[in-house]
Formats: C-alpha cells, structure tokens, sequence
C-alpha cells in the first residue's frame, strides 16, 4: 500500500483501533491527523512516534458529536496540508449496558449520536474537501449484525445503521468516493475491558477457529487496506474481522 501524498482524518485516533489506524496509515506514507475525545497522552505519543519515523501528524482534540467541533477538525486539517483524502472513522463506544427495561430515551440518543451521527457530521464536512479517489472507512461492528451481547440494543442498532449509512453514502458517492466499514469482533482494546466479563472473552475467543482474541492492529491493517487503492473496487462493504466468529 502506498499512500504517499494522501492526508488522512482518523478519529477516535487516541487509543486501540485508531490510534493503531493512525500509525498504519502513517507508516504507508499518508499525512495523518488525530483526533481525540479524553485520550490525549495516547494521541499525541502516536504523533511523536509518526514524526520520529519521518511522517507528518498532528492532533486535535473534540467531541465528534458536535458539528462545530467536527467542522474545525476539517478546517484544521484543510489549513495544514490541503484537503482531505481518506476519513477513518473510529470514534464510538457503548457507553453503558442497558437492558430494555433501563434503556431511556436519553441513553438510546447519546449512543445514536456517539455512532452514527458523529459518522455523519465528519462525511458532511470533509465532502467538500475530499478529492476524486477519496476514501471512507468507519468502525461498524459484529454487533450490528448480530444484535451484540446483553443490554447492548442501542450501541448494535447505532452499529447496524452505520452499516445502512456505508450503503447508502456508497451509491450516492460513487464513483468518486469510496465507502466502507469494518465489523470487529472481540478484539483486545479498552471496549471489551470496560464492558466484558474475563470468562466471556476467554470462551468467545476459544469458540473462534482462530482461537484469539483480535488486535487494533489487525483492525488497523484492514482499515488501511480499504483506504488504498489497492481495494479500488471495494465499497459498499461491511467486512467481518472477528477471527470467524461469525460468517456473512
């Protein structure tokens, strides 16, 4: 993959999958900016290390949730190299199980925002600065097929309809601009730190015919390949990587 000349938006960037996706795509030549919500000291060691290797970085912090503050990444962005060639978009998260009884209105919101909505502000906002070739990548997830684990119905319903948004933004976005997810399925990040029980990952990872849990780096590598034009004829996808756990 040779990427040499491409700038690259990574949000999300921080920690596990992004900060992971922001390396990557540093290390294949691309321009690389990082934005971060609250994992600043992960952000800008990824930054340091990009610059010591010879790339160009910079990060940014903002809640994706907001539309200002997703405008003044791009602007950011466009201000320091240009325009903008491939958004990779990680941010997200559950925030919390609720089971349906204890899933308020006001959870099922805020997750839909951290999800979906935040995809939409970024697209909506560097359209205008991607070129022809341009390429999206976001984060969907397993759980957008298969409903996730338990109290987990508004972070797998957000994950099914960015999966929907990848579709759709693919056909109206073609041929110019590329557009695809990526599905994970229980990798070793933060996520599944905070939300999953130690017994529950040990038997997931050992019903997998990997026999593993995945790595960010893994994730990392499949994201990198479908912002290259060595997937030139990839969009509209949604790609399982969860070590065949699930088929699709």
């Amino acid at each position: 993959m040779n990427l040499k000349g491409k700038t690259a938006i990574v949000t999300g960037g921080g920690r596990d999958i992004g900060r992971a996706t922001a390396l990557k795509l540093a290390k294949e030549g691309a321009n690389v900016v990082i934005n971060y919500h609250s994992s600043a000291d992960g952000a800008e060691s990824a930054v340091a290390e990009i610059e010591a290797n010879g790339g160009s970085a910079f990060a940014l912090q903002g809640d994706m949730t907001s539309e200002a503050e997703v405008v003044k990444l791009v602007a950011a962005t466009k201000e320091k190299y240009g325009s903008v060639d491939i958004l990779a978009h990680v941010t997200g998260g559950l925030v919390a199980r609720k089971p349906l009884p204890e899933l308020s209105i006001e959870h099922w919101q805020t997750v839909m925002d951290l999800n979906a909505t935040s995809f939409l502000h970024l697209v909506r906002a560097a359209l205008p600065e991607m070129k022809n070739g341009g390429s999206i990548v976001v984060t969907a997830s397993q759980a957008g097929r298969d409903g996730g684990g338990p109290g987990s119905i508004a972070y797998a319903a957000s994950k099914g309809a960015v999966m929907t948004m990848v579709r759709g933004m693919a056909k109206e976005l073609g041929p110019d601009i590329r557009v695809n997810s990526v599905c994970p399925g229980m990798i070793d990040t933060d996520f599944h730190n905070t939300f999953t029980k130690p017994e529950v990952r040990k038997n997931v990872a050992g019903a997998t015919p990997l026999k593993r849990e995945g790595r960010s780096e893994d994730v990392a590598n499949l994201m990198c390949y479908l912002a290259s034009e060595e997937a030139a004829f990839v969009t509209g996808a949604n790609i399982d990587i969860n070590g065949g756990m699930v088929f699709s």
